[in-house]
């Protein structure tokens, strides 16, 4: 079995990088109309809500309205976005989803061929998956070389990267499984012809992974650890 799996979502926690960079681009955008003698009223959302709306794909622009925000403030709030979400001094903010370690070890020891696909740029990828000793238990890394790829989501690019993986890879040799959090992860494994798994641990409700239509929608990486093997019958009755 091959196992293609996205970075973020699935292994990686990414929330509260996400929620610190939604405050900082609120308190940044404020300040900036501050010094132009424009006042702005801001409510900042709590946690829970900026990732409820996150997971149900609310566009910044709203989260932006949402927050207080109109006409060119909007603007300004969502180019500070991109500039400071892939800051290097925020990235420490990641953290593993729970269990993750476990699962990944899982499927390797009974053969599973591991495969991360991200729209992470490459050297965060595998620094990530060294720094929690997962590295060793992956056949190939391959993210992007785009900064702003993981955020923006393309689906087109997520797509080509799988494609491309695929093809050095050869012959996909027994079953075959695309996981992933997001639409470009579905989209990208329907369009190859690999079955999906839509999880909601990360970035998208079960809700907006419906719409999507993946083979399975499951919790988290160890759920999908154990359904996979279950499928495959490598292991007894779990």
């Amino acid at each position: 079995m091959t196992v293609f799996c996205d970075l973020d979502g699935p292994i990686v926690d990414v929330s509260e990088r996400y929620y610190t960079t939604y405050q900082l681009a609120l308190a940044d955008t404020q300040a900036t109309y501050q010094t132009q003698g424009i006042s702005i009223d801001t409510q900042q959302l709590t946690k829970q809500q900026f990732w409820e709306m996150k997971r149900e794909r609310i566009p910044d622009a709203e989260i932006a309205k949402n927050s207080g925000l109109q006409g060119s403030q909007i603007d300004a709030f969502r180019r500070c976005v991109g500039e400071i979400v892939n800051r290097s001094d925020l990235l420490h903010l990641d953290r593993i989803q729970p269990g993750v370690q476990w699962a990944i070890a899982l499927l390797h020891s009974h053969g599973v061929r591991l495969v991360l696909v991200t729209l992470r740029s490459q050297h965060q990828a595998a620094q990530l998956l060294q720094n929690y000793g997962l590295a060793r238990l992956f056949t190939c890394i391959r993210g992007t070389q785009v900064t702003d790829a993981a955020y923006n989501n393309y689906a087109n690019l997520k797509t080509r990267l799988l494609d491309e993986v695929v093809e050095e890879l050869g012959s996909l040799m027994g079953s075959a499984w695309m996981i992933g959090d997001t639409e470009a992860d579905i989209l990208a494994g329907q369009a190859l012809g690999i079955p999906t798994i839509g999880l909601t641990c990360g970035i998208r409700s079960t809700t907006q992974l419906q719409k999507f239509q993946p083979t399975n929608i499951l919790n988290d990486l160890i759920c999908t650890a154990h359904h996979l093997l279950e499928c495959s019958k490598l292991i007894g009755n779990w």
